[in-house]
């Protein structure tokens, strides 16, 4: 492929990415003339909108968006964060008028689990620009930092819930950026937070590279060790090798995300540009990349795996076409699985079973016998999200489970369509893959693009930084140590990360294959100062919850009092901790530490550091934010500055009044990595 074709292709697959599952709230349109004959045309003729209904289809399309937002479902504070919403900011913003807008009650989406999702009647841009909902829209930026909520459209929640994802599966995203569904497949992954090693893992993949480093602060956010981003082009991902009981083996995965570059035509309410840009010829473009991603995922799938394939758009030839053409040429190695009864109060229409086509000058094919005959279907097992059912943008999302294997030799036909508007028929794709046979990518070194990236190191077990760490730290026996990487092969060690056994089983088979972007979960970050006080690394607030099980010494117990200190103070004396907490840090020596609350309203685990005098947190801003919050003291933005505002008899911020006790932020640009941290009583104990 030349030069040419390959940039057509990644921007192919770039056209339309930001469309599927945008998580911020967006910057105002200037206004645009919601208004496109073409479009009404070729859907009123396609006949996906059901008799007497388009007109409202319509005027749903011209609507703005409403706000959706989801609760990490996977950390066990989830049900404060339930809490906090209900009973604080939905009964505040639920009596205003907005711009003569009556603001509802956010409502719990009907199909999604544990009412961890909520669907608003505002759009974006109210909740970001209204001065009535200042503390809400805060509120929802700083817990995003955080990872505790997720703010994303609600028909981009559906396809991860439809792979029934459980902690041992092996998963796939093909096309990950921004990352709302890869955040999604991480949570499921670690339903059980008792495991902090669930055994599968997300491998999350984007053909752009600047958009993998996005996809790697949506991870990051969930501090997960079974996370990797890589950067490929979607279409032709490389199979890769895992050791199995010492021998190679191929890589199968269990699930696949395939959400694929698409026209956008169902963003409309929140992409309003689309009205202006949209034309079939989108369409007749990315149809056959779409078909070569699917292709590629289905090679990659172990038989009696599950593949879904999702769009935000609502053009058969996107949807319909695609499912039906790798139907056909599977010869029965793959089926549709209905999947209707597993999203109860969704609403949804099956998908079409037949479909039109039209060329980019807007004139209809006139003889069938000019189109393929997968434009027709038996198939009505897809799914439709129209937007005017239930007040969303439009989806559609198919399950595909893989029956049997594909052979080498097995010929895949990808669907073109003879027109001069179409791109012109497309090569078969490279041979699938036999269970356990896979024909491998070509010996050539990989060509690299984009920012080139550090390697990964794995930690030797005699390793003298770790046999420092694993002693002062009093770890457990069965601490994983071999599954401890560094990001550097001379020189010091800055920081150590940890994955989990499987990432790092595909990690040493496949690094000559592969693109590694970003992996694991950070542990411990080097302290140069710190080697005299016993240990050069202090605990890194990120792997706290991956560590905690391990780890045997430098733990203090506090209560909630505690914690109020050290989250709204910066570096408070030892006095000020209760007495029992007081007892105990007087009896450690200096040098990093962790911190449990003994009466939490949910667990509560923060890594820190003891000086001489003092004892302080080493917890990222919004995430202080988000502990203060469940401890019920609110944290906002007042006229006069910055600040912490205590509510529910939080004395300790109240009493102490001083203007270092205040803990500041800037809500609009929050950063997880924004809480500088601040020198202790003893400068030359400050970590480095």
């Amino acid at each position: 492929m030349g030069k040419r074709s390959r940039q057509r292709q990644k921007n192919n697959q770039s056209a339309g990415r930001d469309r599927r599952d945008n998580a911020g709230w967006g910057a105002g349109y200037a206004d645009i003339v919601k208004e496109n004959k073409l479009f009404e045309h070729y859907y009123k003729e396609q006949g996906l909108v059901p008799e007497g209904e388009f007109d409202e289809f319509m005027e749903a399309m011209r609507e703005p968006l409403p706000a959706t937002i989801r609760i990490t479902g996977y950390k066990s504070h989830a049900k404060e964060i339930l809490h906090c919403l209900k009973d604080k900011y939905f009964k505040d913003i639920q009596e205003l008028d907005i711009d003569g807008q009556k603001i509802e009650a956010p409502q719990p989406l009907s199909w999604y689990p544990d009412e961890q999702a909520w669907h608003t009647n505002m759009s974006r841009k109210i909740i970001r620009k209204s001065p009535l909902l200042e503390k809400f829209h805060q509120f929802l930026v700083s817990e995003t930092e955080s990872g505790n909520i997720s703010r994303q459209e609600a028909v981009s929640m559906i396809p991860p819930l439809l792979l029934k994802i459980e902690p041992h599966h092996k998963i796939l995203d093909m096309c990950a950026a921004p990352g709302s569904k890869t955040a999604q497949l991480i949570e499921m992954l670690h339903a059980d937070m008792e495991v902090p090693f669930p055994e599968g893992f997300v491998i999350a993949n984007d053909v752009d590279n600047k958009r993998c480093y996005l996809l790697v602060h949506q991870a990051k956010r969930l501090n997960s060790p079974c996370i990797m981003v890589v950067n490929h082009d979607a279409s032709c991902i490389p199979t890769l090798q895992i050791n199995s009981d010492g021998k190679k083996d191929i890589l199968f995965y269990d699930r696949i995300l395939c959400d694929v570059p698409c026209s956008g035509d169902g963003t409309m309410r929140k992409n309003i540009d689309v009205w202006k840009k949209w034309t079939t010829s989108n369409s007749l473009h990315l149809h056959g990349l779409q078909l070569r991603i699917a292709v590629r995922g289905v090679e990659q799938l172990a038989v009696g795996g599950r593949m879904v394939y999702s769009t935000c758009s609502l053009n058969p030839i996107e949807d319909e076409a695609v499912i039906a053409a790798l139907l056909e040429k599977s010869e029965g190695a793959l089926e549709l699985a209905d999947s209707s009864a597993d999203l109860p109060g969704l609403k949804w229409m099956p998908g079409v079973t037949s479909w039109k086509l039209m060329t980019k000058e807007g004139q209809w094919y006139s003889d069938w016998s000019e189109v393929h005959p997968c434009a027709r279907s038996e198939h009505r097992n897809n799914f439709e999200i129209l937007p005017h059912h239930q007040n969303t943008g439009g989806f559609f999302v198919a399950v595909l489970v893989k029956k049997a294997p594909i052979f080498p030799n097995h010929s895949w036909g990808l669907l073109s369509f003879p027109s001069l508007s179409a791109p012109p028929p497309l090569p078969p794709a490279s041979s699938p893959a036999e269970e356990g046979r896979v024909v491998q990518p070509p010996s050539k070194k990989m060509r690299l693009f984009g920012y080139k990236e550090d390697p990964f190191v794995f930690l030797t077990e005699d390793d003298p930084v770790f046999t420092t760490i694993q002693s002062f730290y009093n770890l457990s026996p069965d601490f994983p140590k071999l599954n401890v990487l560094t990001r550097t092969h001379e020189g010091k060690k800055r920081h150590l990360y940890m994955v989990s056994k499987e990432l790092r089983n595909v990690l040493l088979n496949n690094s000559e294959r592969m693109k590694v972007i970003n992996t694991g979960v950070k542990v411990w970050s080097r302290n140069s100062d710190g080697e005299e006080f016993g240990c050069a690394f202090r605990l890194a607030q990120e792997g706290i919850y991956t560590l905690q099980p391990y780890i045997r010494s430098r733990m203090i117990t506090v209560s909630v009092e505690d914690i109020k200190v050290l989250l709204t103070q910066e570096n408070p004396f030892l006095s000020k901790l209760e007495d029992d907490a007081h007892a105990q840090a007087k009896n450690m020596g200096t040098n990093s530490t962790a911190h449990n609350p003994a009466e939490p309203q949910c667990p509560i685990q923060l890594c820190g550091w003891r000086g001489k005098t003092s004892i302080r947190a080493f917890v990222p801003r919004n995430e202080r934010f988000h502990y203060l919050r469940m401890l019920g003291v609110e944290v906002f933005r007042d006229k006069q500055g910055l600040g912490l505002k205590p509510r529910d008899g939080a004395k300790d911020a109240e009493e102490e009044g001083a203007a270092d006790n205040e803990v500041e932020v800037d809500f609009e640009n929050g950063d997880e990595n924004t809480s500088s941290e601040p020198k202790t009583d003893n400068s030359k104990h400050e970590m480095s």
